[in-house]
């Protein structure tokens, strides 16, 4: 079976990162399931409410996890303001 490589990568790139908790990694499977769906098209774009419902999370742990994710450097989120578009995320590579 082969490796499906942007999960070696996280995994290995939060081994010794102490910040990283079970919500995060649980957002970001969430984000990289949709990502691996999307045909790796990054950015993604992303509903909020079908993000929260995949990771299990309310929308304060939610936005929290989003906000740490992109200061930590594994994403970068671009929240829309709009209902009626979605946000923009890019998963980082490597």
């Amino acid at each position: 079976m082969e490796n499906f490589q942007p999960l070696t990568d996280f995994y290995e790139a939060i081994a010794d990162d102490a910040r990283i908790g079970a919500t995060h990694i649980s957002l970001y499977m969430a984000l990289l399931q949709e990502w691996n769906t999307a045909v790796a098209q990054n950015p993604l774009s992303v509903n909020r409410d079908t993000m929260m419902k995949a990771a299990r999370m309310g929308r304060k742990t939610y936005n929290k996890c989003m906000k740490e994710l992109q200061e930590y450097g594994y994403i970068k989120y671009e929240p829309s303001s709009n209902p009626l578009i979605k946000s923009k995320i890019y998963l980082k590579a490597g």
